[in-house]
């Protein structure tokens, strides 16, 4: 069991009417009378809906096991994406809609982390920068600087990226995929 007051960003925990959560944003307010309380931003993991909400600090919740194994993004066709576990070659159908965000991110073969609870797969966590090429950007201006305003860029899985003016399509770049940033040529 868990302290609300111990839950941090990231963390998984199971609330009292068994729904699984997960911990976008934690904070401890003061208001000018009564008690501290904790305002949390959370993810329904098996929704994929977020809400806001409060806790006393001293409520306590069971904290959710979470195992991770690495896999690789093989493909997806209409609303499933498969997976395959590199060690036991099991393959994980997971609905596109709970891992939208990630496949921005990911290309056919690359190696992802699969985050099961239990049995069930709950999510795709990527690496922290990813290469990715430019599909399509407007022309760079000649002359253009590095400290210029930028342009948006369409990389080839369909995620925009804000890039430097100098940046031309077929350009291979490294992306920041926490938050889905430019951080330089590859």
């Amino acid at each position: 069991m868990i302290d609300a007051s111990k839950l941090r960003a990231g963390m998984t925990f199971i609330a009292p009417d068994g729904k699984l959560l997960r911990v976008l944003d934690a904070s401890h307010h003061k208001p000018g009378k009564g008690n501290t309380i904790m305002r949390m931003k959370l993810r329904d993991v098996r929704t994929g809906s977020t809400f806001d909400t409060t806790y006393r600090p001293d409520e306590k919740f069971e904290q959710a096991i979470i195992e991770t194994r690495v896999a690789t993004y093989l493909y997806q066709m209409d609303d499933t994406a498969y997976f395959m576990d590199t060690e036991s070659f099991d393959q994980y159908e997971i609905p596109v809609a709970s891992v939208k965000e990630e496949l921005l991110y990911i290309l056919e073969n690359s190696e992802v982390k699969i985050q099961f609870y239990g049995t069930e797969v709950i999510g795709v966590t990527v690496p922290t920068t990813v290469e990715l090429v430019v599909a399509e950007t407007q022309p760079s201006i000649k002359g253009a600087t590095v400290t210029g305003s930028g342009k948006p860029a369409t990389m080839e899985t369909g995620l925009v990226v804000n890039v430097p003016d100098f940046i031309e399509a077929g350009q291979k770049l490294v992306i920041n995929t926490a938050e889905g940033t430019y951080v330089s040529r590859a």
